[in-house]
């Protein structure tokens, strides 16, 4: 009986430091917790990322809990009840059954639901935080990914981030006006508009701005963006199916043509960014020959500079990114995309940029 108690005791203990555990999904784990169960997760530079990261760690620490208890009863079972030590003690070779102790049963029937139940509620949780579109954004950023390049567009900066103090509309209505005939062909045409009533040509989707950054086979893009602002992406491809991610967003959404026909939600949004710097971007989905090098940077500034960023856009329309970088302090260039060489003349595999040479260059 002491011990049936025992067991129990330390069962419901076991229960109840995995729901206060659980409980915690939300709450930042210590630092060596992150370091042991990260598993490389780097450092999340949004609310939505430390949402994720900090949902991960706890959950590893749920799972090391139930394992932990799980080899305790089964180390339990083959060194108490082995047949050599029945043998030894002169009792039978099978120990006591329990297969029809209906209360243990029931036991180890609602304890897997609960837990299950427990890691749904939080998945939700987080999952909702990180896609709700909701958050006010203040900068609204146009995506497209193509073959095998990126192009951003400012297409909406609210007033406190927008030279002359108003809300900037960056919609290009002229360039919009042109791609929208593209979506649909003349009806003598043969097979006219087979994409959902609409032209195999059509780019009435994509969004286009007066100020764009459009990747080269010469300029890896550098995306801009403010620290403790509200961003909205908006996201399509001009060609096969892509992916947008920045590993500290911890996040990445899948980029296809005419996501609204295909039913995709091409839009999510961070609440902020929260840490100054340079951050590689990459497509997360095999498009092409030149997948691998299909690479962008997120440089984040101070609304200030983002500011004056913004001004010398512009009035500066004819004038290169990396003009408007250098005027606000900032590399003019791509800083983390090293060793990848931007050129897409490697058939041999010479794909590699040699860091020394490039610095004392």
């Amino acid at each position: 009986m002491k011990r049936n108690t025992g067991r129990k005791m330390a069962l419901a203990g076991a229960i109840a430091f995995g729901g206060f555990a659980l409980a915690g999904c939300d709450v930042t784990p210590p630092s060596l917790m992150q370091d042991v169960l990260g598993f490389g997760w780097p450092e999340g530079i949004t609310p939505e990322a430390h949402a994720m990261h900090n949902f991960w760690i706890w959950v590893w620490v749920v799972a090391w809990l139930v394992g932990i208890v799980m080899w305790g009863f089964f180390l339990t079972a083959i060194f108490r009840w082995s047949a050599k030590r029945a043998k030894k003690q002169g009792k039978g070779e099978f120990p006591k059954q329990l297969q029809y102790n209906v209360p243990l049963e029931l036991v180890l029937t609602i304890i897997p639901v609960l837990i299950i139940m427990t890691l749904f509620f939080f998945t939700v949780q987080t999952q909702q935080k990180v896609t709700a579109l909701d958050k006010n954004p203040e900068v609204t950023v146009d995506v497209t990914a193509f073959q095998w390049n990126w192009k951003f567009g400012y297409n909406h900066v609210g007033s406190e981030l927008a030279p002359g103090g108003k809300d900037y509309d960056g919609t290009n209505e002229e360039a919009n006006a042109q791609a929208e005939k593209t979506s649909k062909d003349p009806e003598g045409m043969k097979n006219a508009n087979p994409i959902h009533g609409k032209s195999q040509g059509d780019l009435s989707y994509l969004n286009y701005n007066d100020i764009e950054t459009v990747g080269t086979s010469d300029e890896v893009p550098v995306l801009v963006l403010p620290t403790g602002t509200p961003i909205e992406f908006r996201l399509a491809s001009g060609d096969v199916s892509h992916a947008f991610w920045i590993p500290e967003f911890l996040f990445k959404r899948d980029v296809y043509a005419h996501p609204e026909a295909n039913q995709q939600e091409r839009t999510f949004q961070v609440e902020k960014i929260t840490e100054e710097g340079a951050f590689v971007g990459r497509c997360a989905e095999m498009c092409g020959t030149y997948h691998s090098m299909m690479n962008f940077e997120l440089r984040t500034v101070s609304p200030e500079k983002f500011r004056e960023y913004m001004k010398f856009r512009q009035d500066n329309p004819d004038a290169p990114n990396s003009a408007a970088l250098d005027h606000i302090g900032e590399d003019p260039y791509a800083t983390t995309t090293q060793p990848f060489n931007s050129k897409r003349d490697t058939a041999d595999g010479d794909n590699v940029v040699d860091a020394n040479v490039r610095a004392n260059s």
